[in-house]
């Protein structure tokens, strides 16, 4: 009998261990369906949501489908996974603002229950990324993986972003509602090419994240045909963010691969590459051109304040000198028209400060604990910190940056990073120094909404934590 027990419960545990590991496969693949599918698969509608412009679509059962393997994974060990200080964090900032829906829509009334829940559950969604990722990177073969997966993603998307300018392939965009029903558009001259993101800005965050990776991983790998591949993918990437136009990426670009360097000790290597990347920036008319037009604004600005200034420091006797009486009203039809000059500003920033901003602190006002909720101030906000203030107060604003804290101690175990640099600390010196730049493009940008860059970023940034632990045998 006991034998029979014994048996029993060796082959229960042979399949047990047959049904793990299968499971772990599918995880892999499952993770590197969803690091090429994402950013490259176009945002077709699936399911459409009434009363939004936001649709269900086939990636986010791509990702349900991955999320149900890692669950059952995760079900082997449950305890060390509540126990994690980082996953607690991103449980209280889903309380709060499942909190703050709740009051939304039955308090301040702004918000539609069903819109407001799906947007929760799209934050689920990008988290759940998170936990994937820490989950699927169990040693540097794996992260070596992800990482080719990721060059792939970079070399596809320039190769249709360049086919979309020179070729006019379509443009898939969901900038506005009729957008999103997946019109296909064609490229004009001077534009922004999204390649295969849902916008430009989304696709230049992209490569601000992936950009301190690169050139961490060319400027220590020895092997002279991996630089050579790695400086091809650096340059179809930068052929991208050049022709995305967007001018706080470039900043951020700057600040994201600077620090990446520092932290590998490839010092020389920052002016280079800074000087570099302003010379070949300089061939872009359009890139030139936009920030042509915010230096332009300043200056009229400048000029127009000094104006005023000189107006009001003229000498009274000559102001009345120069003075003359009222003359009578002579018909228009006697003189020619007068033209009109036409107002010169910078677009971006005149919606921003005019139009977007203030809404958002004006629903900051009504409710500056839990705000609004989510989707009461539109979809476009275009600063990540004041959408966090107008929708969810200052109760979700600080638990959504208590999780990034918590994912910053984290980080600080591995520094400064060890003199013999492997694959692991280039990855995390590379998303260390992505981080900030990614931070600086959310004063400007929606980056932690949009879709194809939240999801890649939440993995991305699993992956680091898991290398954290793997390397220091700590837990978050």
């Amino acid at each position: 009998m006991q034998k029979l027990i014994e048996k029993f419960k060796t082959s229960t545990e042979e399949k047990l261990n047959k049904i793990s590991s299968t499971l772990e496969k599918a995880l892999k693949f499952g993770v590197a369906a969803i690091l090429i599918a994402i950013p490259l698969y176009p945002k077709f509608p699936f399911i459409n949501v009434p009363g939004t412009y936001v649709s269900i679509r086939i990636e986010d059962f791509l990702i349900l489908i991955v999320a149900v393997i890692w669950f059952l994974i995760t079900l082997r060990n449950p305890g060390s996974f509540l126990k994690s200080k980082i996953n607690q964090g991103i449980f209280i900032f889903l309380i709060v603002s499942l909190v703050s829906l709740l009051s939304a829509v039955f308090l301040t009334k702004t918000v539609v229950f069903h819109i407001g829940i799906l947007h929760w559950v799209r934050r689920l969604e990008y988290f759940t990324a998170f936990f994937i990722g820490v989950a699927s990177v169990k040693t540097e073969k794996d992260l070596a993986f992800y990482l080719k997966c990721v060059l792939i993603v970079v070399i596809i998307a320039g190769i249709y972003g360049m086919g979309q300018k020179y070729l006019y392939w379509p443009i898939i965009t969901t900038q506005n509602n009729e957008y999103s029903k997946g019109v296909a558009l064609r490229y004009t001259p001077g534009s922004h090419i999204p390649s295969t993101f849902a916008g430009h800005y989304d696709l230049a965050t992209y490569l601000v994240l992936v950009f301190p990776v690169l050139f961490s991983l060319f400027f220590t790998l020895k092997e002279k045909v991996k630089k050579v591949l790695i400086l091809f993918v650096i340059s179809s990437g930068f052929w991208l963010l050049i022709n995305a136009i967007s001018r706080i990426s470039v900043v951020s670009y700057f600040i994201g691969v600077s620090i990446a360097l520092f932290l590998i000790r490839k010092y020389k290597a920052i002016p280079i590459v800074i000087i570099v990347s302003i010379v070949i920036m300089l061939f872009s008319p359009d890139l030139v051109g936009r920030y042509s037009t915010v230096i332009q604004v300043t200056v009229k600005d400048f000029m127009k304040t000094n104006k005023i200034m000189y107006i009001k420091s003229v000498n009274i006797v000559q102001a009345a000198d120069e003075a003359s009486l009222p003359k009578r009203r002579e018909s228009s039809k006697n003189k020619e028209e007068v033209s009109v000059a036409p107002v010169f500003e910078d677009r971006s920033t005149s919606i921003r400060l005019n139009v977007e901003w203030p809404r958002a602190i004006r629903a900051f006002s009504k409710n500056p604990l839990l705000g609004t909720g989510f989707s009461s101030i539109t979809l476009a906000t275009d600063s990540h910190y004041l959408r966090l203030l107008g929708e969810l107060g200052i109760l979700g604003f600080l638990s959504f940056f208590i999780v990034f804290l918590r994912i910053a101690k984290a980080f600080l175990k591995a520094l400064p990073l060890s003199q013999n640099l492997d694959l692991g600390s280039v990855y995390l010196a590379g998303i260390i120094g992505a981080v900030p730049g990614i931070f600086l493009n959310a004063v400007f940008i929606d980056v932690f909404e949009a879709s194809k860059f939240a999801t890649s970023f939440w993995l991305l940034l699993g992956f680091a934590v898991a290398i954290v632990k793997i390397k220091y045998d700590e837990f978050f």
